[in-house]
């Protein structure tokens, strides 16, 4: 027994960040190492048209669950089409960025590392972008803005 007590976040208080200022993709930290686990989890989101730089990880697979929107992944000589219901597992040291291939949708992905060698803290380290309720709805209905 470890007699540490778990941790609740309520999605509504997680802020959302872009790793450097001009970036198209903005993650929000779920759960990770200062949550006391060593694999991390974030809600990323990609602008219409988004992508995020050419990037490896040594040590960590990376897995991505599309919730919603299309997307084209590359890794390292290979190319695939991605949607909603898709789940993208990438290789450590895979060499690899995912495109939104839409230009008028935002692309969903909630996306889980483990030995995430310090990304966590690379993402909490940038540029503070806010999160939604648009964001939020597409991992919890209830948080979704209401029809007016």
């Amino acid at each position: 027994m470890s007699g540490a007590a778990p941790i609740i976040r309520k999605l509504s208080d997680i802020p959302g960040y872009l790793i450097s200022p001009d970036d198209t993709v903005r993650l929000a930290e779920l759960a990770g190492p200062s949550h006391g686990t060593g694999t991390s989890v974030f809600l990323e989101i990609w602008e219409p048209g988004g992508a995020q730089p050419l990037n490896s990880h040594e040590d960590s697979a990376e897995i991505f669950i599309v919730l919603s929107g299309q997307a084209e992944a590359h890794s390292d000589a290979d190319v695939h089409e991605l949607v909603a219901g898709d789940v993208l597992i990438l290789q450590p040291g895979s060499e690899h960025r995912i495109l939104n291939t839409s230009a008028d949708q935002r692309l969903y992905t909630i996306t889980i590392m483990a030995n995430d060698g310090g990304f966590a803290r690379l993402v909490t380290d940038g540029t503070p972008a806010p999160l939604t309720a648009e964001d939020l709805g597409h991992l919890v209905a209830s948080l979704a803005p209401t029809a007016v």
